[in-house]
């Protein structure tokens, strides 16, 4: 990987472009979560115009297209002030979806991608990154050897996941 992997920050005119990367990756990972492999409850609270517009009117909440070169190989959304339990919002930020697209797993722009939320974390005087992965399949080793830790357990919470795939992890990251 010899190009610079960024985060762009979406606007109205990048708005299909995140729907559409961010159904496209989400489609390529997730699918066996759910019933009949049909991600339309995650999918219509997740990555419709009307959803996107609102989370980008949301002072508090941040969409990004992750960018090689001029490719955009994923999406990544942000809650800024987000709290965790006993950590306050303050405190807190949450790395709501980091999606990258298959053709670019395994060329390390997932590390520079959390790198760079860390980064922005810090830039606003964040204590702690959190985020939720799926308990099985292999984000959670990914994310472990990146420094994130379990807290606690957590569940998916949509129609139409699969019992046996809706247990999950929240992991932390102190900064």
């Amino acid at each position: 990987m010899n190009q610079e992997i960024l985060l762009e920050e979406v606007t109205a005119w990048t708005v299909e472009t995140y729907i559409s990367v961010g159904k496209k990756s989400y489609r390529e990972h997730y699918l066996h979560l759910w019933e009949n492999e049909d991600p339309t409850p995650y999918i219509s609270k997740s990555f419709t115009p009307q959803v996107v517009k609102l989370e980008l009117a949301d002072p508090n909440v941040i969409n990004y297209l992750v960018k090689m070169g001029d490719a955009v190989v994923g999406i990544v959304k942000l809650i800024r002030d987000q709290s965790l339990d006993e950590l306050s919002p303050k405190d807190s930020l949450l790395a709501q979806k980091i999606y990258l697209l298959k053709a670019y797993a395994g060329m390390g722009i997932g590390k520079k991608v959390l790198q760079l939320i860390e980064d922005y974390a810090r830039k606003l005087n964040k204590k702690v990154v959190w985020l939720d992965t799926m308990q099985k399949r292999g984000p959670i080793q990914f994310y472990q050897k990146n420094g994130y830790v379990i807290k606690r357990e957590s569940e998916l919470r949509l129609p139409g996941a699969k019992p046996s795939e809706k247990a999950m992890w929240i992991l932390t990251k102190q900064l």
